[in-house]
């Protein structure tokens, strides 16, 4: 668990609660799952807005009223945190377990994180090719709120900002425009990992296919489409009989708590995708992380997003590290 090393700093005055940390591998111990509701509780302290999700304005945010800087400012990574607590928390203790398995200390991190925001989106978001997409609701509001949470990490020594988050994911481009430091995302990242890989076609004569399946609206699966087709894979979505007779009622059924239904459906739907020749599938929804078990077959032909930000995060964050050294080295020399 997250227990040692840590800085923990809270403003109610003009910014969301943040959460930073640098953790050393000489005071924590690690475990290679965590009590998700334990970590909530203890965050939850730090989750604190006025009613409707709004931040006080009454003062200007100051440089004194920041987080005191990480020990690294350069390779800190900010974090906006996403629409469900659990989702950031999942994040972290793969930033955290990755970047320390081999015994060196985890990269430091700086999060902010609102689940107020939840407040502002619908209840629910139409599928891919679903009509009149919801998600543009209150679309300037929660842009702000995205902009503001980003700014504020800038402000507080992030070298870069990533969100780990699909539902953000549909505002990304407003969220990071002008942002001063890299905006790391996970369509990039799910890409460059895709491309690095020199997948093989499963059918001779075709590109190499990959299928994307997204429980939310079809700006997220465009989004995806996007980032792939730039790398030249071609992408193969669910049809609208998949869409509305197995990833909806999927859905439905984690709602009622049904864990076992939701993920039989999802396994149909990886299977329908795998019958059209693509090579892996993409789980992008926050919904379907965790629901099937490691040593499932599908499992292994799926591709977690979550996990190629985490990995790309880590890779910049030493990357950065090993520069500012050298740097410094030359410096004194």
């Amino acid at each position: 668990m997250l227990d040692g090393g840590m800085t923990m700093s809270f403003h109610s005055v003009n910014w969301p609660p943040i959460f930073s940390a640098k953790v050393n591998k000489n005071r924590t111990h690690y475990r290679t799952r965590f009590n998700p509701s334990i970590a909530i509780q203890a965050c939850s302290v730090f989750v604190h807005s006025n009613e409707g999700g709004k931040l006080p304005k009454s003062k200007k945010i100051s440089r004194s009223q920041t987080p005191d800087p990480p020990l690294n400012p350069e390779n800190t990574v900010g974090i906006i945190g996403g629409v469900s607590v659990f989702s950031t928390l999942v994040f972290l203790e793969k930033l955290v377990w990755l970047s320390s398995r081999n015994g060196e200390d985890s990269i430091p991190f700086v999060v902010c994180s609102d689940p107020a925001i939840s407040r502002q989106l619908p209840g629910s978001f139409p599928p891919v090719n679903g009509k009149g997409s919801r998600i543009r609701l209150n679309h300037g509001t929660v842009v702000k709120n995205l902009r503001r949470k980003r700014v504020f990490l800038e402000q507080s020594g992030a070298g870069c900002i990533v969100t780990p988050c699909h539902i953000s994911h549909a505002w990304l481009f407003e969220v990071s425009k002008g942002c001063s430091v890299p905006f790391l995302n996970m369509g990039d990242c799910v890409a460059r990992e895709l491309k690095e890989a020199k997948l093989k076609p499963i059918e001779a004569g075709s590109n190499v296919r990959i299928g994307v399946l997204t429980s939310n609206a079809s700006q997220l699966a465009g989004f995806y489409e996007e980032k792939l087709q730039n790398q030249g894979f071609e992408v193969v979505l669910p049809d609208k009989a998949t869409l509305e007779h197995i990833i909806v009622p999927a859905i439905e059924a984690l709602q009622r708590k049904d864990k076992e239904g939701a993920r039989n459906l999802l396994r149909v739907a990886i299977q329908v995708l795998l019958v059209q020749a693509v090579n892996c599938v993409i789980l992008a929804s926050d919904e379907f992380h965790g629901l099937l078990p490691s040593d499932d077959p599908l499992h292994k032909k799926c591709i977690d997003p979550m996990d190629a930000l985490a990995r790309f995060t880590i890779k910049w964050a030493q990357c950065t590290e090993k520069k500012v050294a050298k740097h410094s080295s030359k410096e004194l020399s």
